[in-house]
């Protein structure tokens, strides 16, 4: 799926340091550009091998910013998927729960009334609300009174800002024992041209700070790189696939996940061809069901990043809700406010016993059954198994589940 890149040659409207994957044909949309072909998850199937392997008997487990992951599961930074209490529970359960240090946790000393509040409003009133709700000022105190009480349930540390907060927010995220950090926004770039506002110069910060720092989000083969090469901990990969992120709508950008992944891959393999450096690379969004987790790591993650998924969680801060990071932007908004709905505990959803039968809950069940089927021993072994272009995998048989909303089609 990509793993090994060439550089086409310069055509017309093609843009510099255009990269396409070996066999890929390079097309034209038009006379004046042109373009290649990109992949979701619906597109592709994973191909069993000659070697079936007992479930039982295969490791999930994976290493990434110095953390041992029993399940190569993030969950993501988003209000309504993780609280202190929660990114605790899912450490516990082998994950990690990413706590957002821009959410309602760092703003408010009790926020329970604020969540009540946006899972009370209508749609109508939704946006405007979020945007008074998160006008209030981040208190340094609040971030290390949360990261100290995560640390005091013995699971991992680990928390998520933008670019713009990283240097301000590190001495609290030091004194508050984290883990890892990650910076992450909707798109992250080496470079960057700006006539007002604040720059983060990410290679000094990342080669000075003291913890491991992860940062997020990019999609192509020479960002991936460009991060990998200054020492980042793990490069975390999608933009605007998540269920309730509207970039794609509203900014217009974004790669299929496939793709994205494929790509990301093949700079990891080839920055640890040329240095002997692993880095890992972390799907992040466009995964709703434990099929898509293992096609994401067939395509060559390490490991994913969910929030939907796990917002339906009876434990999660949303009260059946889940909504998009950027929804709160004072200029443009992106991100819905989903009604998800709680379908069981978090540990129903991480590791069973599942109650539905559509891939929502039992993920790392899932992931085993899924890697036995391939003979896959390891995550290693997982991203090794052959993937085929499959735009009918989704539908192919499945009339009736479709006509009768049940299954793959709830």
């Amino acid at each position: 799926m990509g793993a090994t890149t060439v550089e086409s040659p310069q055509l017309t409207g093609q843009p510099a340091g255009f990269k396409t994957a070996k066999g890929d044909a390079v097309m034209n949309i038009g006379v004046g550009k042109q373009t290649r072909r990109a992949y979701g998850f619906d597109e592709i199937a994973l191909v069993p091998g000659a070697l079936t392997v007992d479930p039982d008997a295969v490791d999930t487990s994976v290493t990434i910013a110095q953390i041992e992951m029993r399940v190569p599961i993030f969950g993501a930074a988003m209000d309504g998927v993780i609280s202190p209490s929660t990114a605790s529970m899912l450490g516990k359960l082998g994950g990690v729960g990413v706590l957002n240090l821009q959410g309602v946790w760092t703003r408010y000393e009790d926020p329970e009334d604020v969540l009540n509040s946006i899972a009370q409003a209508s749609k109508d009133d939704y946006v405007p609300l979020m945007q008074k709700i998160y006008s209030m000022p981040v208190q340094n105190a609040l971030i290390v009174k949360r990261l100290r009480q995560m640390k005091s349930e013995g699971a991992p540390v680990v928390v998520s800002c933008t670019p713009q907060v990283a240097e301000d927010f590190l001495p609290q995220v030091q004194a508050g024992g984290a883990d890892a950090l990650l910076i992450q926004s909707t798109v992250v770039a080496m470079r960057h041209h700006s006539s007002s506002g604040k720059f983060l110069d990410l290679p000094r910060f990342v080669a000075q700070a003291n913890l491991p720092i992860m940062v997020g989000n990019c999609v192509t083969y020479e960002t991936s790189l460009e991060l990998m090469k200054i020492g980042v901990a793990a490069v975390f990969v999608g933009i605007g696939p998540g269920a309730a992120c509207t970039s794609r709508g509203v900014l217009g950008v974004g790669v299929p996940m496939a793709t994205a992944i494929a790509d990301a891959v093949g700079a990891r393999n080839d920055h640890f061809t040329r240095t002997g450096k692993y880095v890992p690379v972390v799907a992040d969004g466009g995964m709703v069901v434990g099929g898509d987790i293992c096609k994401a790591i067939a395509c060559g993650a390490d490991a994913v990043m969910i929030g939907s998924p796990l917002a339906k969680a009876e434990e999660a801060p949303g009260r059946g809700f889940h909504w998009g990071m950027a929804t709160p932007s004072p200029l443009l908004p992106r991100g819905a406010r989903l009604k998800v709905g709680t379908i069981g505990s978090l540990k129903q959803i991480i590791e069973g016993p599942s109650t539905t039968d559509d891939g929502s809950m039992n993920f790392k069940g899932a992931l085993q059954t899924s890697m036995g089927t391939l003979g896959a021993l390891t995550i290693k072994d997982m991203q090794q198994v052959e993937v085929v272009i499959a735009p009918s995998i989704l539908t192919e048989g499945k009339v009736y589940q479709k006509a009768q909303h049940l299954g793959m089609y709830k």
